[in-house]
């Protein structure tokens, strides 16, 4: 990945971090699943030290403080200043104590070696610049026998939280062909592309699974709207590359075509994720 690429890609996280931090509440709740099943894989309990990486505005780094208890901590960490900044307010607003913050990279992490119980990663690591290298960094500061814990997001078609909005948006915008192995949401989509780079990293007893579950909230189908067409900076930006009239279009489209997903005007989308964990030697 260029050091362009790497660029572009903290910018445009940079740009959502207020739309991350405006819609935090119903983010926690919609992947509340993939964080309960990290804190399972992990094995994180009450006493330990746990280090997530790229925790954005808050989760799962605070939900995990609520589990460690006071007799254990979390540090949250992020490449984006104003993502640890919301953190840092979220935290406070919840009255959570044991949770301290720092903004830096997953490939450059200020810690000393062998440093943490658990290092997590929710959804984050498919935007490392090097993943190998994020990977290699976050097992140098687990301690021997410790556990690290990603989960990515599995293939697109089966999530249409995210494809219901990108496949109507393809008829008014020309799409680009992906790089597969460039940052994004769904760099590792294919069954043992995550687990075979934490193996490279030089983590043991890797484990991959599918965590099937339902991304909900308690929001109506034109707030779903206005929080996708917000906390993604791709979406908008080829929104805004459109005329006002087909906007309305798009959004009038999108929120038809998802209607069945709000049942008594509720969200709930299927959803499928990747969670792959190993540990230190």
């Amino acid at each position: 990945m260029s050091d362009i690429q790497a660029g572009d890609t903290l910018r445009e996280w940079t740009e959502s971090a207020r739309y991350w931090e405006k819609y935090s509440p119903f983010i926690r709740a919609m992947f509340a699943p993939v964080t309960a099943a990290l804190i399972e894989d992990a094995g994180i309990r009450e006493g330990q030290t746990v280090l997530d990486v790229a925790g954005g505005p808050g989760e799962p780094s605070l939900t995990i403080a609520e589990t460690v208890g006071p007799s254990g901590s979390v540090i949250c960490t992020d490449a984006v200043a104003e993502m640890v900044q919301a953190a840092e307010r979220a935290a406070h607003g919840r009255g959570i104590t044991n949770v301290s913050f720092r903004h830096c990279s997953a490939d450059l992490l200020p810690f000393d070696r062998d440093s943490f119980d658990v290092v997590v990663c929710r959804l984050g690591v498919m935007f490392f610049p090097d993943p190998l290298s994020g990977l290699r960094e976050m097992l140098r500061v687990t301690k021997p026998g410790g556990m690290l814990a990603l989960a990515a997001w599995h293939r697109s078609d089966l999530n249409p939280f995210c494809s219901s909005v990108s496949d109507l948006l393809s008829h008014y915008v020309e799409m680009p062909q992906i790089d597969p192995d460039a940052p994004g949401a769904f760099r590792f989509a294919e069954p043992d592309k995550l687990a075979n780079i934490l193996r490279n990293a030089g983590a043991v007893e890797v484990r991959e699974r599918i965590l099937e579950f339902h991304i909900e909230a308690p929001i109506s189908v034109q707030e779903f709207w206005e929080l996708r067409s917000a906390i993604s900076s791709s979406l908008r930006e080829k929104l805004a590359s459109l005329p006002e009239a087909q906007v309305s279009q798009v959004a009038e489209d999108v929120k038809q075509d998802v209607r069945g997903f709000f049942p008594n005007g509720r969200m709930s989308f299927p959803a499928r994720m990747i969670l792959v964990s190993g540990q230190k030697s």
